[in-house]
Formats: structure tokens, sequence, C-alpha cells
């Protein structure tokens, strides 16, 4: 019986090139799968857990600098309350196409008072180590505040006059402004990358 060789290779290239052409489509397929359910996570951590903030200007000089990048956590006050030296990222009260960074000073009870440059809660000087040690607080129309239930109190880490518009501008924060708490630096890669809290 007589073989045709060339056929025989000319079959053999023909599934050969069958089966790199299903090998590739499975692999691109695959790729493809990989890539939208990275998509899909991305977009629900991004929408219930953790979201990136870009910060503009100087009103938190020196904890933060214009063009910092950070990570905020979005569950952190469905699960606790915030507390005093949080750093928060609210929706701006006199801008609804704004966000600004704050860090909580008076939570629900207390009483805040600026006096003479400095910052009193409860009666009692407010330890800020974040601060320069020169700052001056200033304050405009009141230099008091009760904070009632479901608002916060919050200041700019730059107590230069005009430098952060704040509680003393704005007045107290509902607590349904927040939306979470800014926690982590990862850009620039510096000295100062890393945890907000140290």
């Amino acid at each position: 019986m007589d073989i045709d060789n060339n056929q025989n290779n000319i079959g053999k290239e023909e599934v050969y090139k069958y089966d790199k052409k299903n090998f590739f489509r499975k692999e691109i397929f695959e790729w493809l799968k990989s890539i939208a359910f990275a998509v899909v996570i991305a977009i629900l951590i991004k929408t219930f857990l953790f979201n990136t903030t870009y910060v503009l200007g100087y009103s938190m000089y020196p904890t933060l600098h214009e063009r910092d990048r950070l990570f905020t956590n979005k569950i952190a006050y469905r699960i606790s309350d915030p507390k005093p030296g949080d750093i928060v990222v609210l929706k701006a009260p006199d801008d609804p196409d704004k966000d600004y960074i704050k860090r909580v000073i008076g939570i629900e009870g207390d009483t805040v008072v600026i006096m003479d440059g400095k910052v009193y809660v409860n009666g009692e000087i407010y330890k800020e180590y974040y601060i320069s040690e020169d700052s001056y607080t200033h304050s405009y129309e009141n230099s008091s505040w009760k904070v009632g239930k479901g608002y916060l109190f919050v200041l700019g880490d730059n107590r230069n006059k005009g430098a952060s518009k704040d509680s003393r501008y704005l007045g107290l924060i509902t607590m349904d402004s927040i939306k979470g708490k800014a926690t982590y630096r990862y850009f620039p890669i510096d000295s100062r990358f890393g945890s907000l809290y140290k």
C-alpha cells in the first residue's frame, strides 16, 4: 500500500494550525476573563471599601502636601465612630462638587474653644503633635462650639489665617458628610510614605 507522505504532512500541518489557533483563542479568552475579574474587583473595592484621594492645596500642611495621594478607608465609620485626631474626607458643605480633607478635633458632647491661638477641648489644651510649634490658630466670628449629636468639629492642620476652610468657617460638620478615613500615603515614595498615624 502506497502512502502519500506529502498529503500526510499537509494533514498534520492543518491539525497543528488548528490546535495553535485554538490555543491562542483559549489564551486570549483566559486573559480577558482575568482582566474583567480584576476590573470588577477593583470597582467593588473602590465603591465599598477603599478610595484614593488626591490632595490639592495646603490646608493640611505640614501633615499633607499638595499632590500627595492617599488611601481612604470607606467602611471605617460604618463599624466605629470618628475619633479626635482622625483625618477625614468629607463632602464640602459649600460646594457639592468638592471634597475637603480635615482633622477631627471635637466629637459629640465636646466643647471646643479657640483662645489666644490655642485650641481647648472640654477646658483643656488640645495636644497637637502634627502642627508647627509656632502655629497660631485663628478664630473668626465664633470662638466656641458645642458639638451636638451627629456632628463633628474639624480643623485643617495649617493654622495660618485663611489657609483652611474648616469648622471655624463652615461650622460643625454632619457625620453624614464624612466619606471616609484617610489612612495611608502611597505617593510620593519618600520619607513621608506610609501610615498617616505615626
